[in-house]
């Protein structure tokens, strides 16, 4: 898959899943209980994409809604997959400590539970897929360190209370470690959103005027910090993202602070989501995870790919 999925795409995978939708389930077709993170997120509509064409392909029915970042609608969702009996329930969850007690819900059900991107903490799963995400931040971290000729001020927009983004800190802070001149000054919470994520870049430039750099967890706090360098014309701070989002592609693209944005694979995470799924029903025993390999892009590779 190239880099630039959502370019290109897109619109024939909303087709796709579209006819998906609007098909009728198969007789005896197992129905599949889908709960994301957020619907908002070019990320998720991604990989509802792949969700949807691969259980399009296997006669799966699915019921997709999302948590909205509000863990209680999360598991009030799952309560209602349990009513309802549906075959598998796949979740995004919005705090991966916190969704343990619909994830029980489903386990005292019989229920298999399959989480996507963001694992969970309690409760039993039968398999995990999502991005290499210890892989993405060292891919991040390698990168800046390089930039930044092995020394400076870096500052993370992070977002700790799911277990990706936490993976993606770790991943950025090994690859740094070897770098003694490089320090780690601030560590922030920007809830993986924009706006919060903006903020809290505001105010670590207010209280870092030597910051070098920033690392973000996602796009949407990559961008956040994006708005918030320019704003205080911070001229040389360098912002490595995460995730390739099409709007972060086109900063990268255009000279912008943003430099570089470790791509992940939603679609594919959708895709082979379904496929443990189906393994699961054959009576075969999936991986515990099923790590889906990353990339990482800047303004040369995005040129080449165009």
């Amino acid at each position: 898959m190239q880099p630039l999925r959502g370019w290109v795409l897109f619109s024939l995978s909303v087709c796709v899943f579209a006819a998906c939708n609007k098909s009728d389930k198969p007789s005896g077709a197992k129905t599949v209980g889908v709960s994301l993170l957020t619907r908002a997120h070019q990320f998720y509509k991604d990989l509802e994409e792949g969700l949807g064409a691969s259980a399009q392909q296997q006669g799966y029915k699915l019921n997709i809604v999302a948590g909205e970042w509000d863990i209680g609608r999360q598991i009030s969702q799952i309560e209602d997959f349990v009513t309802q009996k549906v075959d598998a329930i796949i979740v995004c969850p919005v705090d991966s400590r916190g969704i343990g007690k619909g994830i029980k819900a489903a386990n005292a059900a019989g229920i298999p539970v399959f989480t996507a991107d963001i694992a969970a903490l309690e409760g039993e799963v039968v398999c995990h897929i999502a991005s290499d995400n210890v892989a993405g931040g060292k891919l991040a971290g390698e990168y800046l360190a390089k930039l930044l000729n092995g020394k400076g001020q870096i500052a993370i927009i992070n977002q700790p209370i799911v277990t990706s983004t936490l993976d993606r800190v770790q991943g950025f802070r090994d690859a740094i470690a070897p770098y003694p001149e490089i320090e780690i000054v601030k560590d922030v919470n920007g809830d993986g959103v924009r706006d919060r994520a903006m903020q809290a870049a505001a105010d670590v430039l207010q209280a870092q005027p030597d910051l070098n750099a920033i690392f973000a967890i996602n796009d949407d706090s990559a961008l956040g910090a994006l708005d918030a360098v320019e704003d205080f014309n911070r001229i040389g701070v360098i912002i490595i993202g995460y995730d390739g989002t099409p709007e972060a592609c086109d900063a990268i693209l255009n000279n912008r602070a943003l430099k570089a944005d470790v791509v992940q694979y939603p679609r594919r995470i959708g895709e082979q989501t379904i496929a443990m799924i189906a393994q699961h029903f054959r009576g075969e025993k999936p991986p515990a995870v099923f790590p889906v390999t990353v990339g990482i892009v800047d303004k040369k590779s995005l040129q080449e790919a165009k």
